[in-house]
């Protein structure tokens, strides 16, 4: 999709919208652990998550995406408990307390 253009998608009545963060939370998260030099605390985990740009998808897009992305993301209505399941792998440090 070119920059600029606007794609509409007509839903059946039974689809269910997934409210996605692009780019993914836990890409967001490390960048910005990356960026502080220092592990981030939950306070700031949840105002990351708060206000990261996010759109909408059906299942059908969601599958794409996870599909072309390799992985899954962290679930936003559990992101600390999955940020610190997640981080000593992506860091090669010990979890966090």
């Amino acid at each position: 999709m070119a920059h600029g253009q606007v794609y509409w998608c007509i839903m059946s009545q039974n689809e269910h919208l997934h409210i996605i963060p692009i780019p993914s939370l836990v890409a967001t998260l490390l960048h910005a652990e990356q960026v502080k030099g220092e592990p981030l605390i939950e306070e700031e985990v949840l105002a990351i998550r708060d206000t990261c740009p996010s759109v909408a998808m059906t299942d059908e897009m969601l599958s794409k995406v996870v599909a072309r992305r390799g992985y899954d993301d962290i679930d936003p209505e559990r992101v600390w408990e999955e940020w610190l399941a997640i981080r000593p792998s992506l860091t090669g440090e010990d979890a966090i307390a």
